[in-house]
């Protein structure tokens, strides 16, 4: 059958069928939803529930995202899906292994199928209030995994902003470590995939839906405010610094702009200054 690269591109009927017969379930093929990069699949069962497929190269497994959903089952106090159960098996024609895994159902609708916004959601004060409170519990969750290294976090900022700033991080709590706009559902609340989630510098989460909030002034700012302490810890600032860096990286190696690209070259020169008073 060829090497696996895309979900999209690849027939993958006789997996849908393996898990229907192993789970017991009828999936709603109509309402398959695919990653950006062809990795995973969703689709709603005949249980009321929603079936997410994931798969990797055998030579390529990348044990962190693998367990990531597994993982955040522990979490409490977090508003995200529930894992109800879960399989994996090796597929040796492909080369790959396959991961299933049933969860609740989640009916509202993710805010940005792109990751970033052009326009205002208009979000109520309550979803703030939500986003805030799922937040801080993860912040207090302890756990072995990493999201985001102090190498990698110094090693990217280098790489765009040279030695400008020390970017020793002083403050560490769990986060999702993917929070953009296509990670999170309105008008109720939902974080969604979980696969990179872990220690990382203090406002990392908040600093990430900041920058894909750049292109909307107006929330950016709210994001600004509602997690202000975050936000002006030195940490919270690297992590800001951070974000600039990989986009000012992707589009010099791309050229494509994004809504959040002026406004992340703008807020860098911010940053690296206040970094370094």
């Amino acid at each position: 059958m060829g090497s696996m690269t895309d979900l999209r591109q690849h027939p993958h009927d006789d997996v849908l069928d393996l898990v229907e017969r192993t789970l017991e379930l009828t999936l709603d093929r109509s309402s398959g939803v695919y990653g950006n990069h062809g990795g995973t699949a969703g689709f709603r069962t005949d249980q009321g529930t929603w079936l997410r497929l994931q798969w990797r190269p055998t030579d390529r497994m990348h044990g962190q995202s693998w367990t990531g959903t597994e993982c955040a089952s522990v979490l409490t106090s977090v508003v995200k899906p529930e894992l109800m159960r879960a399989f994996r098996w090796n597929d040796r024609e492909r080369g790959v292994v396959w991961r299933a895994e049933e969860m609740t159902l989640i009916t509202a609708p993710i805010i940005s199928l792109s990751g970033s916004i052009t326009d205002d959601p208009r979000l109520s004060d309550a979803w703030w209030k939500d986003l805030a409170s799922s937040l801080g519990a993860l912040a207090g969750h302890s756990t072995e995994r990493v999201c985001m290294s102090q190498d990698h976090l110094s090693r990217r900022i280098a790489e765009v902003f040279g030695e400008a700033v020390n970017t020793a991080v002083g403050e560490w709590t769990t986060a999702h470590g993917d929070l953009h706009w296509g990670n999170v559902t309105a008008p109720e609340l939902c974080l969604l995939d979980w696969e990179d989630w872990g220690r990382g510098p203090r406002g990392l989460d908040a600093a990430t839906l900041w920058g894909f909030s750049l292109g909307v002034p107006e929330v950016a700012g709210r994001v600004q405010r509602e997690f202000a302490e975050d936000l002006q810890s030195r940490s919270g600032k690297l992590a800001q610094l951070l974000f600039c860096a990989n986009v000012l990286r992707a589009h010099a190696r791309s050229g494509k702009a994004m809504p959040f690209t002026e406004p992340a070259q703008e807020a860098s020169g911010r940053l690296i200054t206040e970094l370094s008073s």
